[in-house]
């Protein structure tokens, strides 16, 4: 997370518009351009890769690798990845080539192009190399003997005139790995000795390559029907330390009830997860979550968790990315629809993308049975306090339009937690207006039905479409919370479903409160201070420490902007009973504390069912959480 302070981290998914699909005899056209990837022939961890886009008529092309791919909302930068790039004609001379940037390469007298050759390297072992673009996981690539995670927009480039041209790709591996793949097979080929596979995949365009991603090696693999829809889990577990067969219950269970959730909004006959389970070990991945597809997610998580963590989190995390069948599948703007690779403009509404979907994702799972109440309310808890870790006045429009530029880049993980609380709100507004006949999800299949995977909205007229099918109160609330810069009075929207909050005092840790961190960073003097909810500490306040307090020293080691994550870290982690020399910094005063840290607590306001609740209020909250 990229806030100063924030030590949980959460997961970022999104994903863009399909296309219909295509036969295999409909895709293996004659200007397809052909790909190959040869996994037998890796070295140092490095794939080649050939490029053959049949014959050029102009004299000079641009090839690129993906700056930024759909659903990160961050720069990738894929051609980083990229050594001993060469365009070579057909008597085999390589051509001349000018690299205009990072993703970009001109070859020069590409009449006589017969074909690009190149090496990737892989994302995984590169996380935390400053060389390189710092990726998340499941959006990268993996490349070692086991396994081999084929984000093939980290792979495959693209011609910028060609981009709605076909592509088959190639693929070569070992006979014995096992092959997961959502994109269509037209062929497959064994080499004489029976060692070495070909397989042969097709894509209409460039955009369902990268849509579909693979994974190769020694995995385990799980399919299982799901009413009409077909789920292939795909497992890898360095150490063996679970199956797709320990986890198939689970995703059964929670996709059974997403499906039930859903009724008879478009899904899709096919969805696959790809799971790799790091074991935390020298260059394995470390960025935990998923990377939504259209209809796929690559999933990174720890391979140490217990199964029954394991399962919990790929709940949370894959029932997120499943609900993105219903946006921005099926509900999207041009922005997505018609992305651009390389200088991509972005949508207004990840409100509704990343938000929307969010609460679906939890919403769910009270409504179909699989959690309580209370644990719903405590979800919703956690979100509020965590969407006080960001700027409350911030337009989440404008936010979603710049979301790679700064202030707003620093703001993007807010769509999980204000994002989600504003489908509750309005969630909660539809039922109230419809008398319990309409709610968030039966607004979204309107949307489905009004526009469609094939059909993007006006991203400036779309809160418009919306207050006409619905109500003046829904319009009126997106034009001043989502446009606008109001902050949102939860306690409001809650109490229409008779939840109140309760004040509670509960232990906490050295630098947090209820309302959030008690440390932020003044990066033009270039030092720490204690925010207002220091007082909302126990340990801090009883020691007179005030707000704007700037903290110096701790234990005769500096504090500073370059060491302030470790020294959070170290705060953290205090245990009551431990001797603290502090010095502190009010106003030219230096303020000296040396003390013995004692237990440490904080004033919570707890979601729960308010006792003095009206039956009407009672019997919407009914509804809302079909109880």
């Amino acid at each position: 997370m990229k806030k100063l302070f924030t030590i949980v981290s959460f997961s970022v998914l999104l994903a863009s518009c399909g296309s219909a699909k295509k036969s295999a005899s409909d895709l293996a056209v004659n200007n397809a351009i052909t790909t190959s990837l040869d996994l037998t022939a890796t070295i140092n961890d490095k794939v080649p890769v050939v490029i053959n886009p049949g014959r050029f008529t102009q004299d000079t092309v641009t090839f690129r690798l993906p700056r930024v791919v759909q659903g990160t909302y961050s720069i990738s930068d894929f051609g980083a990845f990229i050594d001993d790039f060469k365009a070579v004609d057909y008597d085999g001379n390589t051509l001349d080539v000018v690299k205009v940037d990072t993703n970009t390469w001109q070859v020069v007298n590409a009449t006589a192009l017969d074909k690009i050759t190149y090496l990737v390297n892989d994302t995984f072992d590169v996380e935390s190399d400053d060389k390189y673009p710092s990726l998340f996981s499941p959006g990268g690539t993996n490349i070692e003997p086991n396994n081999y995670v084929l984000n093939l927009h980290g792979f495959v480039g693209y011609f910028d005139s060609l981009k709605n041209n076909s592509y088959t790709v190639d693929v070569t591996a070992p006979t014995s790995f096992v092959r997961s793949s959502a994109l269509q097979t037209i062929n497959t080929q064994a080499s004489e000795d029976g060692l070495v596979t070909t397989t042969t995949y097709a894509a209409p365009r460039y955009f369902d390559l990268t849509d579909n991603p693979m994974m190769y090696g020694n995995l385990d693999v799980e399919e299982f029907m799901v009413g009409d829809i077909k789920i292939v889990l795909s497992v890898y577990s360095p150490n063996k330390t679970h199956t797709a067969v320990s986890l198939k219950e689970t995703m059964y269970d929670m996709m059974e009830a997403q499906k039930q959730y859903l009724g008879d909004i478009n899904s899709t006959p096919r969805y696959d997860i790809f799971l790799y389970l790091s074991d935390g070990k020298g260059a394995a991945p470390k960025g935990f979550g998923a990377l939504e597809h259209h209809t796929s997610t690559v999933v990174v998580m720890r391979e140490w968790a217990t199964n029954e963590a394991l399962s919990k989190g790929l709940v949370d995390v894959v029932s997120h990315e499943f609900f993105h069948i219903v946006t921005p599948l099926s509900v999207h703007s041009g922005d997505v629809h018609y992305f651009d690779y390389n200088t991509p403009t972005f949508s207004k509404h990840l409100w509704m993308y990343e938000g929307v979907t969010e609460y679906f994702a939890q919403h769910f799972q009270v409504y179909e049975g699989l959690t309580t109440p209370e644990e719903f309310y405590e979800t919703i808890d956690k979100k509020i306090t965590r969407a006080g870790y960001y700027d409350d006045t911030m337009s989440f429009t404008v936010m979603s339009e710049n979301i790679v530029t700064q202030p707003y880049e620093d703001n993007y993980l807010n769509v999980y937690q204000k994002g989600a609380l504003i489908g509750m709100c309005i969630d909660i507004m539809m039922r109230e207006e419809s008398k319990g006949n309409r709610s968030m999800l039966s607004l979204m299949k309107e949307l489905s039905i009004k526009y469609g995977k094939n059909k993007p909205f006006d991203d400036d007229t779309i809160i418009e479409d919306i207050t006409a099918m619905t109500y003046p109160v829904i319009g009126e609330f997106l034009h001043t919370h989502i446009e606008g810069t109001t902050p949102i009075n939860y306690a409001e929207y809650l109490e229409k479903v008779g939840l109140t909050f309760e004040a509670t005092k509960t232990e906490t840790n050295y630098i947090q409160t209820g309302e959030g961190f008690i440390l932020d960073a003044n990066e033009e003097q270039k030092d720490i201070f204690f925010t207002k909810n220091v007082i909302n500490n126990s340990f801090w306040a009883e020691n007179g420490v005030k707000e704007n307090d700037v903290l110096k020293s701790i234990n005769g080691i500096e504090v500073s902007l370059a060491n302030a994550r470790m020294m959070m870290g170290t705060m953290y982690r205090w245990e009551a009973g431990t001797d603290v020399d502090i010095i502190l910094l009010r106003g030219r005063e230096e303020v000296v504390l040396k003390t013995k840290l004692t237990p440490t607590f904080t004033t919570v306001k707890k979601l729960k069912e308010n006792p003095n609740a009206t039956q009407a209020q009672i019997a919407l909250r009914k509804v809302w959480l079909n109880k």
